[in-house]
């Protein structure tokens, strides 16, 4: 079932986090903060929705990277339910698509919660103090890829942040998996 993500809540600030990557080590929001601001994906290795449009997730990371915006990747769904999401197929996924991020991983799900997270893809974008600037779609892709020339919001949304500190005051909500949460 599509689940789509809340409205941006302007200012809100990031959570800390400090997460293991796929690539070694512990990555906290401080290493991937960006000087003109950071992106923070809570993504997955299944979910149809991040599949159609991971092409263009990496693209966009770079270009918002080469602006001064820190990118990261989380992945928070239960891996036991589903497999396909262990940090072992993480890392296997980050590595073979070249990811330009890191990915985390969120086992206990408590960085989601902080969060707000509702679904893969969504995205939180934030201005260079930490304020959150951005809470919307990627494009307009949804379960399938859509064109190659659709506008790229998330990109512009950004971009805008890292030049002006703002984001747009209108956003169109991110539409993905719902987050696989565990039982309580």
């Amino acid at each position: 079932m599509a689940v789509s993500a809340p409205v941006c809540d302007f200012g809100w600030n990031a959570p800390d986090f400090a997460l293991p990557a796929t690539g070694g080590g512990m990555v906290s929001l401080a290493d991937v903060a960006g000087p003109r601001g950071t992106l923070v994906m809570f993504i997955c290795n299944h979910c149809p929705y991040v599949l159609a449009v991971l092409d263009r997730i990496i693209r966009d990371a770079r270009d918002l990277q080469a602006l001064g915006i820190g990118v990261v990747a989380i992945s928070s769904n239960d891996a036991v339910a589903y497999p396909q999401d262990s940090f072992q197929n993480m890392a296997l996924l980050a590595a073979d698509r070249g990811f330009p991020f890191p990915y985390l991983q969120d086992a206990d799900q408590t960085v989601a919660r902080a969060y707000g997270a509702a679904c893969t893809p969504d995205f939180f974008g934030f201005d260079a103090g930490g304020g959150l600037q951005y809470r919307g779609r990627l494009d307009a892709s949804r379960k399938e890829a859509g064109p190659p020339d659709l506008r790229r919001d998330l990109f512009e949304a950004m971009k805008t942040v890292a030049g002006t500190g703002k984001g747009p005051i209108t956003q169109i909500p991110s539409m993905g998996c719902s987050i696989k949460w565990k039982d309580a």
